[in-house]
């Protein structure tokens, strides 16, 4: 094979350690739309996107596996990302497609679990990383603006429980009546 081929097929890897930082004005718009960071004012703005990490990522790259330790909160600034699920029998499902402005992997944040599903950029993707340990830090310096972020967080996870407890019932219903 030709050196050009390989040098062009170089894996995402490469990309994220002489990567071109994410252009910030994306990344703000992203974050100032976003309930946890809405209220930010131009002074907090500024000492959390020090704690971003800018990631790149290639159609079909595996951002983290099912069973990963959980060390950070993913928010999409460009691309698209879906979440699967693989269970004991081997069936993998698509629990859902996520794109620009949604995140993934907040459950990291909040316990020292594994993660639950798998996360896969479906097409080139470029994510803002949050590592725990960087948040903490963020937090401590800031406590007011730690509450509006994990308050912020807490409600997006209720909100998204609520559509699965929703989503369960209409399945429950779907069954009894499918059984008479």
């Amino acid at each position: 094979m030709p050196v050009s081929n390989i040098i062009s097929k170089r894996s995402s890897f490469w990309e994220n350690l002489f990567k071109t930082p994410a252009t910030k004005n994306d990344l703000v718009n992203v974050l100032l739309s976003m309930p946890p960071f809405s209220s930010f004012n131009q002074k907090h703005l500024n000492d959390f996107l020090k704690i971003i990490h800018n990631r790149v990522y290639t159609a079909g790259e595996y951002i983290f596996h099912q069973d990963d330790p959980g060390i950070a909160l993913y928010i999409i600034v460009d691309g698209e990302v879906v979440i699967s699920e693989t269970y004991i029998d081997g069936e993998n499902y698509e629990l859902t497609l996520l794109g620009k402005g949604d995140f993934f992997g907040e459950i990291a944040l909040m316990d020292e679990g594994v993660r639950s599903a798998s996360a896969i950029a479906t097409r080139a993707s470029t994510l803002a990383v949050i590592f725990r340990p960087d948040l903490d830090e963020f937090i401590e310096k800031y406590p007011k603006k730690g509450i509006e972020i994990l308050t912020g967080i807490s409600q997006i996870l209720a909100a998204r429980l609520r559509a699965i407890n929703q989503d369960h019932i209409a399945l429950l219903k779907e069954r009894i009546k499918g059984a008479f």
